[in-house]
């Protein structure tokens, strides 16, 4: 799969938005959507508040693992142990992309998150580079990537 193709898989995971406007429900091939009334939070696929926010019709909120304290936790997680840990999302790294390049104002500490995000890639292809090379160096009959989505 390339990048496009994941990330319109991401775009599918529900996403909570307030809009500031009402409307009655709309009826798409890919399902309906709504009602939408104003300032009462609703859950939607992701691809959809996102034409919203550019609009400026909607207000994103980010998913609850994306919150500095718990990224720490995740982050400090996936270091001490030896395999990898479980991730907040399987599109965590499309998630987080899509809301900073388009929501990023409503998102507190941004930059942080945006950090966090990076050290836990970085930490887990380190990971993956050693169990390659103790695969391919020690002879070993498989490589460890437990728990790797």
């Amino acid at each position: 799969m390339d990048a496009a193709e994941v990330e319109f898989l991401a775009k599918k995971e529900l996403v909570t938005i307030i809009p500031n406007f009402s409307l009655d429900k709309i009826y798409l091939i890919g399902g309906d959507l709504g009602p939408f009334n104003l300032a009462y939070p609703w859950k939607c696929p992701f691809g959809w508040p996102i034409n919203l926010k550019q609009r400026q019709k909607c207000c994103l909120l980010p998913p609850e693992w994306m919150d500095v304290e718990k990224m720490e936790q995740i982050q400090d997680q996936e270091r001490k142990e030896e395999t990898f840990t479980p991730v907040p999302s399987p599109h965590y790294m499309e998630i987080t992309k899509l809301l900073l390049n388009h929501a990023s104002d409503n998102i507190s500490k941004a930059d942080t998150i945006r950090t966090l995000i990076k050290d836990l890639w970085d930490t887990r292809m380190a990971k993956l580079r050693v169990s390659a090379d103790n695969f391919v160096w020690q002879q070993e009959a498989h490589a460890k990537l437990d728990n790797l989505t």
